[in-house]
Parts: C-alpha cells; structure tokens; sequence
C-alpha cells in the first residue's frame, strides 16, 4: 500500500557539486520548458541525491516523466497550480531545517521563479509541446438545507456505459440509499449502479473511470452524488455527479492512493477526503481549492462524516481514534477514545445529536455529541458463534453502521448478521445473508461488507464480499 507522505522529503533537492547553468538558446519571452530550462537548473541542485541512480524519498528528477511521476509521498508538481506544488514549496520554506536543498544553498530566485513559470504554464516538456493544464470545472453548491427542494431525481434515463469485464463479482465496498426516493447506489469495477429498491433492477450506471469507489453519499435532496475512491498506490480523488443526468460536476483532490474516506457538507461547500495519507483534508467544492489539512491521525483514516448542520466533521483510523473537528478552522473539537480497533463506519443521527461508532473491536457507540459520552453502548455487536472443534479469538467486527430515518441503526459484522437497533440501543431484528442452497464452508466465506435503510425506513439493504445484494423488510417498531 501507499506510504504516506513524509512531514519532510528527507534529502529533497540536496545540492550537489555547484555548477552554472548555462544560457538557454530561446527567445526570452519563450514559454518555459523542461528540456530547456527545468533540467539545467535540477541537474544543478538536485539529481546528486534524486536521479537515475539515487532516489531519496523515491524521487528522480533525470529525467521529464519521472519528475512528473513523483515519489513514495506522491506528485511534487501540480500543471498549473504553482502553490501545490511540494518541489515549489519545499524550495521556498522559510525555515531552514525544512528546505531544499537540505544544508544547501538556497535555488536562486531567478531560478525559483523559472521553476514557478513552468508549473503555471502547465509543465511543458519541449519547446514544441502544448501545456498539461487541467480542465476547470466550477461547481455552484445549491445548499438544499434551505428552501424547498426540487422533486426527487430518478437515474431512468442515463446514457449507456462500457463496463470493465471482470474475472468475478465486485465486493460491494459502498452503498448508499437514495434519501428521498426508493433507490440506493452501490459500486462496481469503474462504475457505479443505481438500483431500484424494490426490484433490484439496474436503474441506470455511471462510469468511474478512476477505479474502485470505495465511498457514496448523496446530498439531502438526492440530487447530488459523491463518490470517491481510486487505484491503490496510484490515485485517489473524490467526484461530484448530477444523480438525474449522470453528469460529473466536479473532480475533487488528487490522492497518491485511492481513497478511503469521504462525506459531502451539507450545505455542499466542502468535501473532506482523507485514507491511507492519515492526513483529512477539506476542499471547496466551487472550485477544488484545498481549505484545510487535518493533522492528528497517527493510521490511516477509515471513515468521515459530517454532521447534519455541518458545524463538526467526525474522523476515525484504523487503531480506533476518533476526533471531532470544526471543518471551518481545521481545529480538533472532541476526542472520543472507547474503540481499541479500526474504525469502519461513523453516522450521524439526522437530529445531529447522537454519533453512531463501529469497528473491528466489535463494539457500537451511540454517543451523546454534546456532553461527548456515550449515551449507550453495545460490546460484540456481531460476534458469531464458535463452530465445532474451533479455537482461539472469535473475529467479531463491526464493518458499517448507518441511521435510518427514525432513528433506527443498521449495523452489519463478521458474524454474517445484519442487524437493526432501536433509538435506544436495543436490537430490535437481525437477518442472516447465509444463503441455503450452499453448504457451510462456502456460506461462512461470505459477509456483509455495507448496509443502508431505504428513505421510508421500511428495508434494509445489504451487500456483501461476493457482490451480491441483501434485502428485508423492517417490521420491528
């Protein structure tokens, strides 16, 4: 899996034997270039410790596709956005023990400034080739929080796509029902389906060309549809799709490894993305622009959410820790510290009162938000049964948790249940996934991976490791 990205690029643009850089033959008012003014200038300060034979925080900088590629801590320019550039950045910081070169001389400003043109005029690689700049996409958000909201969008009508053929089903990895029409949408390999509660019929399919989708939410009204996700140690970004039209509306962050965590602010200004980097971080939404960096998680972060009225974003990583944060400064509100394992789902209740918590220790939370205790509790929620002739620690774990409607939670874990709890922590039903027709080895291989209640709070969903999908009627009150 991805590394995540050094607090400082240990030996970053270390200098090495100092040497002129010689004249450039172009015009002076020729667009800046790497063959021509980029490689002089990292030959200088940089390849001695990033090059073809040494490559330090896993960077060489030889060479026009390497330079682009990045390193172990992910891509160090960014075509047209000089002030997310981290090889711009680190040669600039202002405190010594942070810039490059390390122990060095400082780059040149004139040289600086070569650099900083280059990265603005979109990382041309010769004097002949066009500009790598990114495609703008302005998002306008519609804050349905306010106002009365348009009909419910039903995907009946999405253009045909080209689905990736795949060697077997795709674990259903996200699952997100449709808040106010009886539809959920769930993953599959570079796409995303909508299906029809009630018939589990394929509505319509979107295509995400960017890998796997590892999180989907929808907005209030259900107009708006996030889906974030990617390729392991490649990328990772968020995307932002018109639920009616099937039209991505925005592409949000640039992760070095796919994304394991994301929610959408109410109000829909800001989207929080985070995963195997530990670091959450906030952007805007209207135009990508990057807000805040959340610095506190010591593993990777497993879940995010924001709470109803979008005044706290809830964080949980892999060794249990859970923060509440102030998405509008990037400050650290509330510890909640009662799970010892990964945390796999954070919801909130839609009153924004009550926090719902689960995780690997086979434990669900409900936690009073305001007085920051947990109002109830449930210790190995989901562990199964010992079979027969086992021995040794039953896995118990908790993997989704999400509020419906009323207030009930829906919880699913490795003892092959789903289950329903009322307001009040108490279980109110439980459904098997166990599959009849199979003999005993092969039901105990399959589990619920996600699950949601409908918007009438009437069925909850489930899907599981085979990518098949799960449904039963809630009767319990």
């Amino acid at each position: 899996m991805n590394r995540a990205l050094p607090t400082i690029l240990s030996g970053l643009l270390l200098i090495s034997a100092p040497a002129a850089v010689g004249d450039c033959a172009e015009p002076a008012d020729a667009l800046v270039n790497f063959t021509d003014h980029i490689a002089p200038i990292l030959k200088q300060h940089c390849t001695s410790c990033h090059g073809e034979t040494r490559k330090k925080a896993g960077l060489d900088f030889s060479n026009y596709e390497a330079v682009l590629r990045g390193g172990s801590g992910g891509k160090v320019v960014v075509a047209g956005r000089a002030s997310k550039s981290r090889m711009l950045e680190l040669m600039t910081a202002e405190n010594p023990a942070e810039r490059m070169p390390l122990n060095g001389e400082l780059v040149p400003a004139e040289q600086i400034a070569k650099i900083r043109d280059w990265i603005a005029e979109g990382l041309r690689e010769s004097a002949k080739s066009g500009a790598n700049l990114p495609e703008i996409v302005e998002f306008t958000p519609k804050d349905p929080t306010s106002g009365t909201m348009e009909p419910a969008p039903v995907p009946s009508k999405l253009p045909p796509i080209t689905r990736v053929k795949v060697l077997r089903p795709f674990p259903v990895l996200a699952l997100a029902a449709a808040p106010r029409a009886p539809f959920f949408a769930v993953p599959a390999y570079e796409c995303i389906d909508f299906i029809d509660a009630a018939t589990k019929e394929t509505l319509g399919s979107i295509p995400f060309a960017e890998g796997e989708p590892h999180v989907l939410r929808f907005n209030r009204s259900g107009s708006l549809l996030l889906a974030a996700g990617g390729r392991p140690v490649e990328k990772g970004i968020a995307a932002l799709i018109d639920v009616g039209t099937g039209k991505r509306l925005a592409t949000i962050g640039d992760e070095a490894d796919a994304a394991l965590a994301a929610d959408l602010s109410p109000d829909e200004r800001q989207v929080a993305l985070s995963g195997t980097g530990r670091v959450v971080k906030i952007y805007a939404t209207k135009d990508g622009a990057p807000l805040h960096s959340l610095v506190k998680h010591t593993d990777w972060v497993t879940a995010l959410a924001f709470s109803p009225d979008g005044k706290l974003l809830a964080s949980g990583d892999r060794v249990g820790n859970i923060y509440l944060w102030d998405p509008h400064t990037g400050q650290v509100v509330l510890p909640l510290a009662d799970h010892k394992g990964a945390i796999r789902a954070l919801s909130w209740r839609a009153d924004g009162k009550v926090l719902a918590t689960c995780g690997e220790d086979g434990l669900i939370v409900w936690w009073d938000v305001a007085k920051g205790m947990p109002m109830t509790a449930q210790a190995e929620a989901h562990t199964r049964q010992r079979a027969p002739g086992e021995y040794g620690k039953i896995a118990g774990g908790v993997l989704d948790a999400t509020f419906g409607p009323q207030g009930q939670l829906a919880t699913c874990g490795r003892d092959y249940k789903v289950r329903v709890w009322s307001p009040a922590g108490k279980l109110l039903e439980a459904f098997s996934i166990a599959d009849p027709a199979q003999s005993e080895p092969a039901r105990t291989k399959i589990f619920p991976t996600r699950v949601a209640i409908t918007a009438d709070g009437k069925t909850v969903v489930a899907g599981d490791s085979a990518g098949r999908l799960h449904s039963w009627a809630i009767t319990a009150k």
